[in-house]
């Protein structure tokens, strides 16, 4: 059975920017996604164009879609209300997050806010009948002391109402696989989605991965910038995230979900690459 896809997209703070997630959303759904999810900016930055975004493509596109809602700057009053305007307009699917704290900094709880992703799971699996997925970290997240920490951790959000876990991006498939077995030994059942980046701009992703606390492994960095070096960083890219993908499907992987970054092309080649592109989807996406 073909993998199940989604694709993760953000929302625009400019008109051409409402036509790149426009395209992207268009260009991926003959793909028959799962769910299309709009995220929040960094520290929240983005909490009403979030919301606008989600309203408007729930009721213009043929996909599900999922809205980002994180702890950042809100009191819990805000956060529920806001989960309720999203159940009011039909979009039952939640990405719950504690989110980052604003220009960089530490997390800090709003007045009256959630102090974390579990308190946030837990308030909005009471609130209504939400999809609630939440993050996971191969690599383990920044704030946790340990791995067993960040196993334990997704375990209580797992526990306190969420369905799946999305994990951030990483760069070698073992990465994925020995996470995966972390979280089965620690009795995690629910599903647990790999997060795929393909790399569009390797400068960017490297200093992404840097703030985020994803190893980047020498070889491929190595790899990338002499890919760049020899002008065939496209061909790279898409070679590298087409096989990670291979990797991770040939052993057992059956869902995927995509960071487009707004930016479909690459994500769409990589579907094609991996034959994940079906013949009625062929037509409309060709």
């Amino acid at each position: 059975m073909p993998a199940a896809l989604s694709f993760e997209t953000f929302p625009p703070k400019s008109l051409h920017a409402s036509f790149d997630l426009w395209d992207t959303v268009h260009t991926l759904a003959p793909l028959n996604p799962r769910f299309v999810s709009v995220t929040y900016g960094a520290g929240g930055s983005t909490q009403s164009l979030t919301q606008e975004a989600a309203q408007t493509l729930r009721k213009t596109a043929p996909i599900p879609v999922a809205a980002h809602l994180t702890c950042t700057g809100q009191s819990k009053t805000d956060v529920l209300a806001t989960a309720k305007r999203y159940y009011a307009a039909g979009i039952t699917d939640i990405v719950a997050l504690r989110g980052d704290g604003a220009n960089g900094g530490a997390f800090e709880p709003a007045e009256d806010g959630f102090a974390n992703s579990i308190e946030l799971v837990t308030a909005l699996s009471r609130a209504g009948p939400f999809n609630i997925r939440v993050g996971a970290y191969p690599d383990g997240h920044p704030d946790a002391a340990s791995q067993r920490q960040n196993v334990d951790w997704l375990k209580a959000k797992i526990d306190a109402g969420a369905c799946e876990a999305i994990t951030q991006f990483f760069f070698e498939p073992d990465s994925f696989l020995r996470f995966r077995d972390a979280c089965a030994d620690a009795g995690i059942t629910a599903p647990i989605t790999p997060g795929i980046l393909p790399v569009a701009n390797w400068a960017s992703t490297r200093r992404f991965a840097e703030r985020c606390g994803t190893p980047v492994p020498a070889y491929i960095a190595n790899a990338f910038d002499r890919a760049e070096r020899e002008d065939r960083a496209a061909l790279f890219a898409l070679t590298h995230c087409a096989d990670l993908c291979d990797s991770l499907l040939g052993e057992g992987v059956e869902t995927l979900h995509f960071y487009t970054l707004n930016r479909p092309e690459l994500t769409l080649k990589v579907c094609r690459a991996l034959g994940l592109v079906t013949p009625t989807a062929a037509l409309h996406v060709a």
